[in-house]
């Protein structure tokens, strides 16, 4: 039986955003390369003033998909940019520079709106290998381009939160870590929550939910009996990429004692809010107090507000929740 969990489909852990009230200038990143291993790593930095003058540094780490950073669609005198980067670079304080990193074989930006992924980043997916790559980008960035940094801010967004947990173990000039929009226990488990919560919520019966708690074990299983696989799929990613970012973050994040800030939207139908607690719940349980955790009643996966009536527009609030955020690391 195919598992069916409530139209729940390659929507999860997505974070592509269409731009309307600011311009995120593209056109403004400066690239660079680092070759290493017989790989490329490229990664871009905006910043208004010299990199040799700013004091600080924002890494960002984005969510899953194959997709360049920003894509630009030109059509009829107008423009539209859909990107992985949802940050108006308006609002980054002054003194700091924003470095984000493109996935492997993937550009920095695209005007083909046929864009299609290529396989070389099927075949790099996971989670070791995109540690591996920011680890690389913030030691060139620490070491050559801003020395001495006062501030290392690391935020990862969804997918980008597994990450930037396993990054703080092994980066030890990262001074701040933001973990917004994801759970604690391992992806897998997120689907059993879900599951359960229909079940609760009265959308499924009893026999129903036993029925996928039983089709999603049996999809694990073969996930798991073939887990570098590049050519079989689940809910759009490859078997390869599920069974690569499996590792529940929570555990990385107990390593971690430098200042935590996690965010949540309470409305997020992409990670379930059940499978976030488990972070502030094991940290006092092994009283670890270098954790802030931020639990927004209105917000979805990327932190927006959904309309009240019919006469009221979606309303982003990332940029909130970064000002907030930001506040944070001054104290």
């Amino acid at each position: 039986m195919k598992l069916k969990l409530l139209n729940l489909t390659v929507l999860l852990f997505l974070s592509t955003l269409t731009f309307g009230q600011f311009h995120p200038k593209y056109d403004e990143y400066k690239h660079f390369s680092i070759h290493k291993k017989g790989d490329t790593i490229n990664y871009h930095i905006y910043s208004p003033i010299d990199l040799k003058e700013t004091e600080g540094i924002i890494l960002f780490i984005q969510g899953s998909g194959g997709q360049p950073l920003f894509k630009i669609i030109k059509e009829n005198g107008s423009e539209t940019i859909q990107s992985q980067v949802p940050f108006n670079p308006d609002k980054i304080p002054d003194g700091f520079a924003f470095v984000v990193v493109s996935k492997k074989c993937l550009p920095f930006s695209t005007e083909d709106k046929n864009f299609e992924t290529p396989q070389c980043y099927y075949e790099n997916e996971g989670l070791d290998y995109r540690v591996w790559q920011y680890n690389e980008v913030l030691n060139q960035v620490v070491k050559k381009q801003i020395k001495t940094p006062k501030k290392v801010i690391v935020i990862g967004h969804s997918e980008g939160t597994d990450v930037a947990a396993k990054l703080g173990t092994i980066n030890k000039s990262i001074t701040h870590l933001g973990f917004w929009a994801g759970g604690g226990h391992t992806q897998y488990y997120d689907f059993a929550l879900f599951i359960r919560k229909a079940l609760s919520e009265g959308k499924i019966d009893e026999e129903t939910a036993i029925q996928q708690m039983d089709s999603l074990l049996a999809q694990i299983n073969n996930i798991e009996t073939d887990p570098n696989s590049t050519s079989k799929y689940w809910l759009g990613h490859t078997y390869r990429r599920w069974s690569h970012f499996s590792e529940p973050p929570v555990e990385n994040l107990l390593k971690i004692n430098i200042p935590v800030f996690v965010a949540f939207g309470a409305n997020d139908v992409s990670v379930p809010v059940e499978s976030a607690l488990i972070i502030p719940i094991e940290f006092a349980r092994l009283k670890k107090n270098n954790l802030t955790f931020r639990l927004y009643p209105d917000y979805d996966h990327s932190f927006n507000s959904a309309p009240t009536n019919e006469n009221v527009n979606w309303e982003s609030h990332w940029m909130d929740v970064f000002d907030e955020f930001m506040e944070w690391t001054n104290n």
